[in-house]
């Protein structure tokens, strides 16, 4: 089975050569592809730099757009498995093998790295932890199905979500919303327990200031999801 990676990246320069050179060193049969979503530092100047393999988005997409490409990718040149995995150092590729071993053995569509199984390692900040967990509870509300982690970033897709994704993905903090899309359309999601990290260096896509806006436009994004008939 062809399978690969996708690294979004928006100013990632300090970060990326080590989580590509991460992926290379603790996964088998994996490519990869980043998505350089017009950083504004030198983070293409180092995929050059270094000879890594990426995709240069003409102007910033943000989240959604850097990581709909990516799958977008994925599915003309023909992978079967696809995995989002953060450029910022967060992730760690030990697990890759183990994910994309109990999609394909459990016959799954979706894969998460979940923090809140084992809650080992990084488990973000109090405020995002609360943030998560409402989202926990309105998936579960809204759908029957628990996720312990529905805003991880950490996921691996057989080739249907990456057909689907491919073809459309919100545009921003778009984790929960995508969840509750393949809940309802019957696909199959579970999860298993990951350890992540602090991350390295860079900017998060999700800043203080945000947190308010996230929280309103994530709520209302999956009640109109789950409100959808097709």
């Amino acid at each position: 089975m062809k399978k690969i990676v996708i690294i979004p990246a928006y100013n990632e320069s300090a970060s990326i050569v080590n989580t590509v050179k991460d992926i290379q060193e603790n996964s088998e049969g994996f490519d990869y592809i980043i998505v350089n979503d017009r950083s504004t530092d030198h983070t293409l100047d180092v995929c050059k730099e270094h000879h890594l393999n990426y995709l240069n988005l003409p102007l910033n997409l943000g989240i959604g757009g850097a990581v709909q490409t990516g799958y977008w990718y994925a599915y003309e040149n023909g992978y079967d498995i696809a995995v989002q995995f953060d450029g910022d150092g967060q992730h760690d590729a030990k697990y890759l093998n183990e994910m994309a071993d109990y999609l394909t053995k459990n016959d799954l569509d979706m894969v998460i790295g979940s923090r809140f199984i084992k809650y080992e390692g990084f488990q973000s900040s109090g405020a995002r932890r609360m943030g998560i967990k409402w989202f926990t509870f309105l998936i579960k509300l809204l759908t029957g199905k628990k996720i312990t982690d529905p805003t991880s970033g950490y996921r691996v897709c057989n080739r249907k979500v990456i057909k689907l994704f491919s073809d459309n993905y919100p545009k921003d903090y778009p984790e929960p919303e995508t969840e509750v899309g393949l809940i309802r359309r019957g696909y199959k999601i579970e999860e298993v327990p990951v350890v992540m990290r602090a991350r390295e260096e860079g900017v998060s896509s999700i800043s203080l200031k945000k947190s308010v806006y996230y929280m309103l436009k994530v709520t209302l994004a999956i009640l109109i999801e789950r409100s959808r008939k097709n």
